[in-house]
């Protein structure tokens, strides 16, 4: 714990304590998340961070408020509203992060499921036993979240002496990819049935395969969508634009303020445009790339 968590706590956590009830989702998505932090650390945490941001933002805002020349009660009432809504707004970033943090891990596991699961498929293949199929997958590196989960389980079997059972429920109870969460419950029926663990994941990551293709299929189709628009309304648009007002330009004047817009649109608007458009697309691939 730094410094100024363990301060968070001296100040705020006997405060908090009593009202950990109401955070109990909170808690679940600290866990799932994987932050190294308990419920009431992080409450007090960010609660000390609201109020130093109020009390650094409070004198401020009602200096910059007194400017206006509003008056000096209204510019502090002013102030002070603003101070509360911007420090509740922080608030509710802080609630919700881990929440971001569980959506951006699932969302890693899921692009790479596809692939993984051929990999953990080949290995169970072999008929080895269970621990050691997650024991051989978990060096895998380059499967992120999904090798980092695998690890996980493998700690829990050799350094806590969980059985592979116990291991997936508690796998299943922390993990935020609600397709993983399918897989390994699918796993441990398996296993508990008595089935052929092997043949599951086969027909399982075809499955996982099918769905990535079809994925692909609509990505590619919502692509071409996205490049239509980019050519015919900015490129093309933004050419026609600069013809035309270099037309207009040599008929009638004003051709000092034309040159700033032209220069604008092709320096500073379609890089923008273009840099969202990228952005846009890599975070509608199914390869998150």
């Amino acid at each position: 714990m730094s410094f100024y968590e363990s301060t968070a706590m001296n100040f705020l956590g006997k405060h908090i304590e009593p009202h950990l009830d109401y955070f109990a989702d909170l808690k679940k998505d600290l866990k799932m998340s994987g932050l190294k932090k308990t419920l009431i650390e992080y409450l007090s945490t960010s609660i000390l961070t609201c109020i130093i941001l109020f009390v650094v933002e409070l004198p401020i805002l009602s200096f910059i408020f007194s400017l206006l020349g509003l008056g000096f009660l209204f510019s502090f009432f002013m102030a002070t509203t603003a101070s509360i809504l911007i420090s509740a707004l922080f608030f509710v970033l802080f609630i919700n992060y881990p929440k971001f943090i569980i959506k951006d891990k699932a969302g890693s596991v899921e692009r790479i499921l596809p692939f993984s699961g051929i990999y953990l498929s080949t290995i169970a293949s072999s008929n080895l036993p269970p621990h050691q199929i997650f024991e051989i997958f978990s060096k895998f590196d380059e499967y992120g979240e999904f090798t980092k989960e695998s690890k996980r389980i493998v700690t829990d079997m050799k350094m806590f002496g969980l059985n592979v059972y116990d291991a997936l429920e508690k796998s299943i109870e922390r993990t935020p990819s609600r397709d993983l969460k399918d897989l390994f419950w699918a796993m441990l029926s398996t296993l508990r049935a008595g089935g052929e663990l092997s043949v599951y994941l086969s027909e399982k990551s075809k499955t996982f395969l099918d769905n990535y293709r079809r994925k692909l299929n609509e990505f590619a189709s919502t692509l071409s969508v996205y490049l239509e628009v980019y050519l015919t309304a900015l490129i093309l648009g933004t050419i026609f634009f600069i013809i035309l007002t270099s037309v207009m330009s040599g008929l009638g004047g004003a051709a000092a303020d034309l040159v700033y817009i032209q220069f604008f649109l092709i320096f500073f608007f379609i890089p923008l445009i273009s840099a969202a458009f990228i952005i846009l697309i890599k975070a509608t691939s199914p390869g998150g790339e």
